[in-house]
């Protein structure tokens, strides 16, 4: 049986028997150890990370007797639901997101880890922002017009698009669908966080799965 594991652009968590390219926490366990279950809480801290599937040889059990471990499709889904880079298995590239949020907010000195995560706990737990496409940067991703009100839970309808390269992509747990054009500018419901947008403008790259292209 599938782990309740897999994160949506939404910040849902979700089982699937689909791999993702990337793990993360939400700073700590919150699942059941005796049935391998998530409990009722979604997040035990601000500190919301990225992390890479391989660092330095380690190996865990999987919803052991750890942090809670969630897996993500690749990282325009974790930024998407408010995952940031991690500074431990993610050094090159948390430095990076690091600086681009250095440059969003015109601060004088690096921000802190602490500090992202508190701006960033507010926008992720805050209702989708709503603004027009043209507004948004490569790796945005949003709720397609017309199926804010749809509610299926197992992904397998394509309600949910990310931006790249002047095209949508359905998202789903597999992978991305086939590459549609963006539709005339329009409000949208945007699920990245409005920070993390701000970092993509100053030109954070993230790292794709291979189904985007």
């Amino acid at each position: 049986m599938a782990l309740q594991n897999r994160v949506t652009p939404e910040g849902e968590i979700i089982a699937t028997h689909h791999r993702g390219m990337f793990m993360g926490n939400r700073g700590g366990r919150i699942h059941d150890r005796e049935t391998r279950t998530l409990t009722t809480r979604r997040f035990v801290s601000r500190r919301w990370i990225c992390c890479e599937t391989c660092f330095r040889s380690r190996r865990r059990d999987v919803m052991g007797e750890g942090y809670t471990e969630l897996f993500f499709l690749d990282e325009p889904t974790a930024l998407a639901a408010g995952h940031r880079p991690c500074f431990e298995c993610r050094r090159e590239a948390a430095t990076h997101f690091q600086w681009c949020w250095q440059l969003s907010k015109a601060l004088a000195e690096k921000p802190r880890a602490d500090e992202m995560d508190m701006i960033l706990h507010d926008e992720r737990l805050a209702p989708p922002t709503v603004m027009p496409l043209s507004c948004l940067p490569d790796g945005a991703a949003l709720l397609l017009p017309g199926s804010a009100g749809m509610v299926e839970k197992d992904m397998t309808c394509d309600r949910i698009a990310l931006i790249r390269a002047g095209h949508l992509l359905p998202w789903r747990a597999e992978g991305y669908g086939q590459a549609q054009p963006l539709p005339s500018d329009q409000p949208v419901s945007v699920l990245t966080p409005p920070s993390i947008l701000a970092v993509l403008r100053q030109g954070y790259r993230p790292r794709w799965h291979p189904s985007a292209g």
